[in-house]
């Protein structure tokens, strides 16, 4: 598996204080002139020198910082833990972190930091694994003379490098024929979208000439429009990934692109209609305004983003160095590039034109009529009285009856919200459906290597739905992280039959319980969401009462009864409950939909031809089973349910190892497993299947068939061990 991982900062590099981490026993005594590392509340870490030696039972340590400061450092007698000591000035600097003599926290960010500013160096390996720091500029080390450099070498023969990792990939899917993944993980602005593009880069570069002409170029044009749609400036980033993606890059039996396809993953909808203070709603909204000058454009009858509400509350519509005209005609370029012709590209323009104009509706007595919403209706176009008449009301169906019922200003302006977000959500799948289809090629495929770029980590003053989604993906993302770099080291120390003890690294699967299990939260806002009166402050009651005293991973804020805390693995996150019932049920008002399957714009209709297809699977299935004035609402699925549905880590699970498992297991490490098992009393079946894929049954697995879902417990010290 070839793993890129980004850091936003050197003193942030939560993987290695999670994982990776081996500690050592505590010395007998510690000799004066030894250096340490002492914690330190403003600089993280702070070097120092013992100035008298240290002998057990000490309740303190002499020493002097590097300014000449001399302090006393407590030891606590409880623990006895000594401060982590600091490596010779020797290996500092080194490019793997795993040639260091002492492999902790403070000795892995003095090593990044040494790099970054002595030589401005931003990659460095651990192991298998590519660490990067996000220097928030552009560096001379992408040319086509860097990429050529690489081209064939070994990962360990030169300088650690994104372009190392990708050629390990490739090298490795040409010499075994076997699909790979490249994993490119990191807290929100470390890097991770421009590091993917950089993978794509050097295999289009050393791909060799494809038979259909450009294909590579037709790759890489993808990014420019997935930027512009997805992409967007937060507070931590000025180009976002607001979506997550997962590409399969397709190559033929010479090696040569022959084209790829794009999963995405969680499109942060929300931001549509809202965006926090500095930050931005998609670039490509900024973009239209920055083009409305031109004569293809006037019809839209745009201003400046500034005039719209859905770009105008961050109050920051520019982004210092980018010209939103100038990347306007990149995007035009790469839709053509892709043939997506002129008046699908006008088609998209004009719909993103019209949910600008729907953001400056203003509803007023039951009356949203106001000369943004003739422009919108001109712009869908649809019936102006119709959809005005159903921004403010809702036809509500009994088993007898129908009523319409007008709706208050509040839920008027959440529904003309919601409108807005399924439409931008069904353009921005019709335009991945569509580069997809451009990139896909007739050629017989051969194999693939995979780029995971998916959001980062993400901790804010104000924490909500949208952050738990991310957060939880991450945390799916950091367990096939540790079982797979564990796995790998400790089998590797079995084959070779090397003395060891099985590492303890920290397990997150009780995190992942707390959120995806039954009883869950998952679980309990899904249900809550069916409860005809259920709410934000009542699900939040359920959360205390059910997971408070069962789970050490939540937590209730002492202030708050309308909040809860999650402790992941990076960190703890309090989340807002404000909200959550309503974004998981992503729910539009059908009749606005209605209106909209009623437009005289053709493209348009495009959009809600799955719909159709869903109604009419529904209502067929509903009358079989004599329940039709549900099927609708029974039937569509949470936003909780999809997340828990996507199928990132079992894609990765299936293509990412280097060396596969089933090639690695030896008659040591089932003998090593039999005999950690041997005192207990249930069953020790162990079983190898056709492909020797390693398997284990034991009683808390139904059969070995459940192996996709078995959870080992963490008492058994077996937690390396999963199903390839």
């Amino acid at each position: 598996m070839a793993l890129a991982s980004g850091c936003r900062a050197v003193t942030k590099v939560s993987f290695v204080k999670d994982g990776l981490t081996v500690s050592d026993p505590p010395p007998l005594s510690v000799h004066q002139y030894a250096r340490v590392w002492l914690p330190d509340a403003r600089d993280v870490w702070k070097s120092a020198e013992l100035t008298k030696d240290y002998r057990p039972g000490d309740l303190k340590l002499s020493v002097q910082l590097e300014d000449g400061t001399e302090v006393e450092h407590k030891i606590d007698p409880r623990t006895n833990n000594l401060p982590p000591l600091r490596n010779p000035n020797i290996l500092v600097g080194e490019n793997d972190l795993t040639a260091l003599s002492y492999l902790h926290e403070p000795a892995v960010l003095h090593n990044l930091k040494v790099r970054f500013i002595d030589s401005k160096l931003i990659y460095t390996y651990c192991g298998i694994v590519l660490v990067a720091i996000n220097p928030y500029e552009s560096l001379p080390i992408y040319e086509a003379d860097i990429i050529n450099a690489y081209s064939g070498q070994n990962m360990g023969d030169m300088d650690p490098h994104i372009f190392a990792v990708a050629e390990e990939a490739y090298k490795q899917m040409a010499r075994d024929e076997r699909n790979q993944s490249i994993i490119v993980s990191g807290e929100s602005g470390a890097g991770k979208t421009v590091s993917a593009k950089y993978a794509m880069r050097y295999f289009a570069t050393v791909s060799c000439s494809s038979s259909e002409a450009s294909v590579e170029e037709r790759v890489l044009a993808s990014n420019p429009i997935m930027e512009a749609l997805g992409n967007a400036k937060t507070t931590r980033n000025d180009n976002s990934s607001r979506f997550g993606k997962y590409i399969e890059i397709g190559f033929d039996q010479k090696h040569c692109i022959i084209g790829a396809n794009m999963r995405t993953y969680l499109l942060e909808k929300s931001r549509v209609v809202f965006q926090a203070d500095e930050e931005r709603n998609y670039h490509i909204f900024y973009q239209l305004c920055a083009s409305s000058h031109l004569p293809e454009f006037k019809a839209f009858k745009l201003g400046c983003a500034d005039d719209f509400h859905y770009t105008n509350q961050g109050q920051s519509p520019v982004i210092a160095g980018v010209d939103d005209a100038k990347d306007m005609c990149n995007t035009r370029r790469a839709f053509s590039m892709l043939g997506i012709g002129e008046s699908d590209q006008m088609a998209i323009y004009q719909i993103i034109a019209a949910i600008l104009h729907l953001s400056n509706v203003e509803v007023k007595d039951q009356s949203p009529e106001n000369a943004h919403l003739v422009v919108f209706c001109e712009l869908m176009g649809v019936p102006c009285e119709e959809m005005a008449h159903w921004l403010c009301h809702r036809k509500l169906k009994t088993t007898t009856e129908t009523f319409v019922k007008p709706v208050s200003k509040i839920n008027a302006v959440n529904g003309r919200d919601a409108l807005a977000k399924h439409i931008y959500a069904r353009v921005f799948s019709w335009i991945v459906c569509s580069v997809n289809n451009a990139l896909k090629s007739a050629a017989k495929q051969s194999s693939f290597i995979g780029v995971l770029d998916i959001y980062g980590f993400e901790t804010f003053d104000v924490n909500s739905f949208e952050q738990f989604c991310i957060n939880y993906a991450n945390e799916k993302l950091q367990q096939q992280f540790n079982l797979h770099v564990f796995k790998l080291e400790q089998e590797e120390y079995l084959r070779e039959e090397i003395s060891w003890t099985l590492i303890d690294f920290a397990d997150n699967q009780p995190c992942i319980d707390l959120i995806e299990a039954k009883l869950g939260v998952l679980d309990l806002l899904d249900e809550e969401c069916k409860m005809p009166k259920g709410s934000d402050d009542t699900w939040a009651q359920k959360l205390y009462n059910t997971l408070l005293k069962q789970n050490a991973h939540f937590d209730k804020p002492r202030m708050s009864n309308r909040a809860f805390i999650v402790h992941h693995f990076a960190d703890k996150v309090e989340y807002q409950c404000d909200g959550f019932l309503e974004k998981n049920k992503d729910t539009v008002n059908e009749e606005q939909i209605n209106v909209l399957k009623k437009s005289k714009v053709d493209w348009l209709l495009k959009l809600f031809e799955d719909d159709e297809k869903a109604t009419s699977s529904r209502n067929t299935r509903a009358s079989v089973t004599g329940r039709a004035g549900q099927s609708q609402r029974d039937n569509k699925k949470t936003v909780g349910l999809q997340v828990r549905a996507q199928r990132i880590v079992k894609v990765l699970t299936l293509y990412t190892p280097v060396i596969e498992f089933e090639e690695r297991v030896s008659t040591t490490f089932i003998t090593t497993i039999k005999n950690l098992l041997k005192d207990r009393v249930e069953s020790t079946t162990l079983m190898m299947d056709a492909k020797k894929i390693f398997s284990i049954t034991l009683p808390f697995s139904p059969s070995c068939v459940a192996l996709e879902t078995i959870q080992i417990p963490a008492s058994l010290n077996m937690g390396f061990v999963t199903r390839i």
